[in-house]
């Protein structure tokens, strides 16, 4: 493993996570040019990083706007974004009152899937004299959120398109559920896109031609193009990768901007090595391989295990052998939610500190 010989990092207290800007900015172009290349809005997700400056980055680079799933995202992003996509039902009246209080410059969008929600948003945004849209959610097999029957969607579409104080966008929908080899996408997105037509075919039919059907995903990012009527998408991790990704191969190894440095604190068990980054500095979820994660130069060495403050590594099948003190870069299998444990980013060019960027919408 190369030695890290930069002062900034030999100071860090460990576990610290670090962002490769050089990394990011090429994630940043190539998103760019593919949804440019395909004619998509480009909205990512913020709930990846959470951070502000982040967000800043991702609109000058050509996002049409930002997704967000937390009123503190929406807060937070709202002073780097003029048009703001709430991604999850805002419910009750606090949740309501900080929504409305975002600046009035805002272009302000909220995916529901009910009634009740809907006209709840809609009294709060009457009160304050704005007018906010809606993207109806529909399930297309997450099983989550969403509506699954296309009357339903068209019944939920016409009561928002006579309701005062929201106006009908179109419709959303997210397929987190695939997470599949990109060799094996064609089929699966051509069976998205059929269900997507069962929604988009009875509002045109009826009169309610979604101006906005917003999709897409990391996983899904670059056949998004397949998926027939789809204008918008909105990948969140790709910006950052992680292991994840790269399993399944959404992004090459290369493009993984995300690591947390760790030190290793113990060598006693034979074939194990222990460093100061447990679960709640990478975060214990189970990812697309074995373990919990991976060194970034040596992707070959798992986290095997993780305790809450110690991190094991499987060094049985390499013959390295790190000493006590020695720095890692460990790649989470899944970067989301991984960034919120931290407070803050500590970006990089190769071993050159460049910045420090607080995790801003850490928190709800």
């Amino acid at each position: 493993m190369r030695r890290m010989s930069s002062s900034f990092l030999d100071s860090l207290d460990t576990p610290a996570p670090l962002v490769d800007l050089d990394r990011v900015e090429r994630n940043l172009q190539r998103v760019t040019a593919y949804a440019r290349e395909h004619g998509l809005r480009w909205r990512p997700h913020t709930k990846t990083h959470k951070t502000e400056e982040l967000g800043a980055m991702q609109v000058a680079a050509g996002a049409s706007g930002v997704t967000v799933a937390t009123l503190l995202e929406a807060e937070v992003m709202a002073a780097v974004s003029d048009d703001v996509l709430l991604a999850y039902p805002p419910v009750g009246a606090r949740k309501l009152a900080r929504l409305m209080a975002l600046p009035s410059r805002v272009r302000l969008t909220v995916a529901l899937d009910s009634l009740e929600v809907l006209e709840g948003l809609a009294r709060a945004a009457r009160d304050v004299g704005r007018t906010v849209g809606v993207l109806v959610e529909v399930d297309l097999g997450m099983r989550r959120v969403g509506l699954r029957s296309p009357d339903e969607a068209l019944a939920l579409a016409r009561a928002a398109s006579s309701t005062s104080g929201v106006a009908f966008r179109g419709l959303t929908f997210y397929a987190g559920h695939i997470r599949v080899p990109q060799a094996e996408l064609p089929a699966v997105m051509q069976s998205q896109s059929d269900a997507v037509a069962t929604f988009v075919d009875p509002l045109k039919s009826a009169g309610l031609p979604p101006e906005v059907v917003s999709g897409g995903s990391t996983p899904t990012l670059w056949q998004s193009h397949t998926v027939k009527g789809l204008t918008e998408i909105r990948p969140g991790l790709n910006v950052l990768n992680d292991r994840n990704a790269a399993v399944i191969g959404a992004c090459d190894w290369t493009e993984c901007a995300y690591s947390v440095l760790a030190t290793v604190v113990s060598t006693a068990v034979p074939g194990q090595v222990v460093i100061d980054a447990g679960a709640k500095a990478l975060v214990k979820e189970e990812g697309l391989a074995p373990g919990y994660g991976v060194l970034l130069d040596r992707p070959e060495v798992v986290v095997k295990n993780l305790s809450e403050e110690h991190g094991l590594l499987d060094v049985s099948g390499t013959t390295w052998r790190p000493r006590i003190g020695e720095r890692v870069r460990v790649v989470p299998n899944h970067v989301c939610v991984s960034v919120p444990q931290h407070a803050r980013l500590h970006v990089v060019r190769g071993d050159t500190h460049v910045a420090t960027w607080e995790v801003a919408a850490r928190g709800w």
